[in-house]
């Protein structure tokens, strides 16, 4: 489980809070989604899971416990980040097996149970191929890349899995099996936190939303509870209609065209 507990953050020079007094949890066994327009703190709220920013007030919890012990939150929390750059050319399944990494350390090397994991992690990815191909990671399109860090994050077999926008660059059948599967892992038991825009998928995937703006919560809870005109025009400043998805039920948002005079 991980919680933040009235997170604040405010970046060296800037004017006002990147994260001003965030709480919520992301529970075992949910996909919690984070949404929100653009600056409003989704990608801050990782940096500051990561250590990456310094909190100024309040606290990230792993387990209701501070997460001080970073080798042993990389063993348990999977992380995909919005950017990474590549050091070294490596292959995919070379790249995937850096899953296995905090369990392994430097000196040790892989075992039955490491390849099990990484062959697990490419499958239910669907990046096997690519492994079969010995492609090289440069190599790869911007969707292919995305499935990749995907696996290598599976391929941890941690109890947590965080997100930042990890269907960027797909298209809409693997954008549709990414989220079939982060829904299938949370029912599975694992916690899922996804950073997001697709608010449509979002809606019908997530068991909790987190609506992020200014740097604040601005709503909370389940797709029904959040995805509401009022609240969402507020926040996007953009005129919008909620509509029923005619698939599954769930919200979904429409926007407005606004005729614009000539």
């Amino acid at each position: 489980m991980i919680r933040y507990q009235d997170v604040v953050v405010r970046y060296p020079r800037a004017p006002r809070d990147a994260l001003s007094g965030v709480a919520f949890v992301a529970r075992r066994g949910r996909l919690t989604a984070v949404v929100g327009p653009n600056g409003s703190g989704k990608s801050t709220l990782v940096r500051a899971l990561l250590g990456r920013v310094d909190v100024g007030a309040g606290r990230v919890l792993l387990d209701e416990q501070p997460i001080s012990d970073r080798a042993g939150f990389a063993k348990r929390v999977a992380v995909i980040t919005q950017r990474e750059e590549l050091a070294f050319p490596l292959g995919v399944e070379e790249y995937v097996a850096l899953g296995r990494f905090p369990h392994l350390g430097g000196w040790r090397g892989a075992g039955a149970q490491d390849r099990g994991a990484i062959e697990r992690a490419m499958k239910r990815a669907g990046v096997e191929e690519f492994a079969r191909g010995e492609r090289k990671l440069q190599e790869l399109s911007g969707g292919e890349w995305q499935r990749v860090r995907l696996a290598r994050a599976l391929a941890q077999e941690g109890e947590a899995l965080v997100l930042d926008e990890p269907t960027t660059f797909l298209d809409v059948a693997h954008e549709m099996s990414v989220f079939e599967l982060l829904h299938q892992l949370a029912a599975d038991g694992l916690a899922v936190l996804l950073v997001s825009h697709q608010l449509n998928l979002v809606a019908r995937f997530a068991d909790e939303i987190v609506l992020l703006h200014d740097g604040r919560v601005a709503a909370a809870g389940a797709p029904d509870d959040v995805m509401q005109a009022s609240v969402l025009e507020r926040v996007y400043e953009w005129p919008l209609v909620v509509t029923r998805d005619p698939a599954v039920g769930a919200p979904a948002l429409l926007p407005l065209r606004v005729r614009r005079r000539t």
